[in-house]
């Protein structure tokens, strides 16, 4: 059993989470505390400068410089992973690993005519040497080179913890994060995974616009709209539609160009419906779920989930039913794939990513001895 810390921070650019698990990397997983902090209003303006400014590059001539972000990106990590140690009374030399996701800038799904390519800033080897502990970062890369989608990562850690609770399936476990994701498991089987569509991602752009809000709180903007159907028509005419699985998405591969004109009310309503439409028709397409467990910030707002169950035809339930942390479920998949990596485990595989074979993606960084 390795005690390991992961870190996890998200699309939305909202904040990190931390979280101490003990795990020997397959079904042996002991949950530790967890903490979160929110990025403040001028950390989330360089991140989302950084942001932009990858999307300007899109991966054609020579990359931005994106060390302000990193270096910004990398201390705030390393502060919060102080502060978890300090809240459990750790000191660095009883921790093993840090799991270290980065921050998504830029992600470019492989298609039939083009190379995938991913990009996630953040310094591994300056985390280390801030934190005392051996960083395992850069998950995505190894698997987009050998021809995965390099997303998504946490469905491995889903199908540990439904072996670990005994859950019979098949189960959904539907991630609604700035994009949906879901992992199929069935039975033996290998488990199946591929981003579904926008989940948080075009509704929190949408409340930003509208409201100067920065996420639709409990989902009361979208309640109070009428969904337009010509609106949500062209949203799921999109072709990312029409692709087989596996398939990924950056968060923005999408547009409120669709839904244009529409009021506030409206607008999210149309757009929480997006979500609920295109999740249940992607669920639906794999099999009849015995469950549909959701993880995610999406969990949190019941306009959506009303509308995924409607949608559905069945309950859908937050994985807290279950026992697990939808909060935290992410920081912890981190910190589980960092000890799989040092045992050269499996981080992904063909029917979760496409890879052409099971891939164990990350790089370790040591702290630095001082001379």
């Amino acid at each position: 059993m390795k005690r390991v810390i992961g870190l996890m921070s998200g699309t939305s650019l909202d904040g990190i989470d931390a979280v101490l698990i003990e795990t020997d990397g397959m079904a042996e997983i002991r949950f530790g505390p967890g903490e979160t902090v929110a990025y403040t209003a001028q950390d989330r303006a360089v991140l989302q400068a950084a942001v932009e400014a990858a999307l300007d590059w899109g991966f054609s001539g020579e990359a931005p410089d994106f060390s302000a972000a990193e270096a910004v990106l990398t201390a705030r990590h390393a502060e919060l992973v102080t502060k978890l140690l300090d809240a459990t009374g750790l000191s660095p030399d009883q921790i093993d690993l840090v799991g270290f996701h980065g921050q998504t800038v830029l992600h470019r799904a492989p298609t039939s005519v083009r190379e995938g390519r991913t990009c996630q800033i953040g310094d591994g080897q300056a985390l280390a040497d801030a934190t005392g502990i051996p960083v395992i970062s850069d998950f995505r890369s190894e698997d987009v080179s050998k021809g995965g989608q390099g997303a998504p990562l946490a469905t491995l850690y889903h199908a540990a913890l439904a072996a670990r609770e005994s859950l019979i399936g098949p189960l959904a476990v539907l991630n609604l994060g700035g994009v949906a994701n879901v992992t199929w498991l069935s039975g033996d089987a290998d488990p199946i995974a591929f981003d579904t569509g926008p989940a948080n991602g075009l509704i929190d752009a949408w409340c930003e616009i509208h409201t100067g809000q920065s996420y639709d709180e409990g989902g009361k903007l979208a309640a109070a709209g009428t969904v337009s159907p010509d609106h949500l028509r062209q949203l799921t005419d999109h072709p990312f539609f029409r692709l087989d699985p596996p398939k990924s998405l950056d968060r923005w591969d999408f547009s409120l160009d669709p839904v244009k004109g529409l009021s506030p009310e409206d607008g999210a309503a149309t757009l929480t419906a997006f979500t609920a439409e295109t999740v249940s028709d992607a669920i639906w397409k794999l099999g009849h779920p015995e469950r549909v467990l959701v993880t995610g910030g999406g969990r949190h707002n019941p306009t959506l989930m009303a509308m995924l169950q409607t949608a559905m035809g069945k309950p859908v339930e937050p994985v807290e039913t279950v026992g697990w942390r939808g909060d935290l479920i992410e920081a912890e998949a981190f910190a589980w794939l960092a000890a799989r990596v040092e045992q050269g485990l499996p981080t992904s595989l063909p029917s979760t990513t496409g890879v052409s074979a099971p891939v164990s993606g990350g790089r370790r960084a040591d702290p630095k001895v001082p001379a």
